[in-house]
C-alpha cells in the first residue's frame, strides 16, 4: 500500500513544515538507481542487500500491524535514516507502541514519522513516544497541527521526549544553575 502524501507533499519535522524530499516506492515499483527511498518493510526483506547497496538513503514503512520486532529481524536500524509508520485508523494504537519500542528497545535514532489517518491533536502524544515528523492526512490544516504541538508546554509523566516532572524539580533543586 503506498503512503497517501499530501498533494503539496509538506510534512511537519522538528515543528517545522518542510517538504518530503523522499521517494515513496510500491512494493512493484521499480527502483531508482539512486535517490532517498521508503518502502515496505516486506520489499525490504526480500531485496534487502540490493537496497543496501544503492546510492541514497533508505526508509522502511511500517504498516500498524507490523511490529518493531520484525523491522529489527530484517535490518540494522543503524542502516535506516527514516521509518514511516502508516496509521491506518486513528483508533488503532498500535503505532504509539511501537514508535515507542523502536526509540526505548531497539535504539532507533533516525528520522520517525507518522503517515495516514494523523490528526493534528494526536501529535503532542506522537511526539512524546519518539515521532518527530507528521505527514497530515490530506483534509487537516498544518497551522492547526503546529498550535497543537505548542498546546502543553509541561509533562508530569516522563516518556522520550524527557523525564518526568518530579526528576526535573529535583535537579533544579540540587543545581540551581540549571
Amino acid at each position: 500500500m503506498r503512503t497517501q502524501l499530501r498533494p503539496d507533499r509538506t510534512i511537519l519535522r522538528e515543528g517545522r513544515v518542510v517538504e518530503d524530499a523522499w521517494i515513496h516506492l510500491n512494493d512493484d515499483d521499480p527502483l531508482p538507481p539512486r535517490g532517498d527511498v521508503v518502502v515496505s518493510l516486506g520489499r525490504l526483506a526480500r531485496e534487502r542487500d540490493v537496497l543496501l547497496a544503492r546510492d541514497g538513503r533508505l526508509g522502511a514503512r511500517l504498516e500498524t500491524h507490523e511490529r518493531a520486532e520484525e523491522l529489527a529481524a530484517a535490518v540494522e536500524l543503524d542502516a535506516l535514516a527514516l521509518v514511516v509508520i502508516h496509521v491506518h485508523k486513528f483508533v488503532d494504537g498500535r503505532y504509539y507502541s511501537t514508535a515507542r519500542l523502536l526509540r526505548m528497545r531497539h535504539g532507533f535514532t533516525g528520522e520517525l514519522r507518522a503517515t495516514g489517518d494523523v490528526l493534528p491533536d494526536q501529535l503532542f502524544y506522537m511526539r512524546r513516544v519518539g515521532f518527530d515528523a507528521f505527514s497530515l492526512r490530506p483534509d487537516k490544516s498544518i497551522e492547526t497541527a503546529l498550535r497543537a504541538l505548542r498546546t502543553f508546554t509541561v509533562t508530569y509523566q516522563g516518556a522520550e521526549d524527557g523525564p518526568p516532572l518530579y526528576r526535573r524539580r529535583f535537579a533544579d533543586v540540587r543545581d540551581p544553575a540549571a
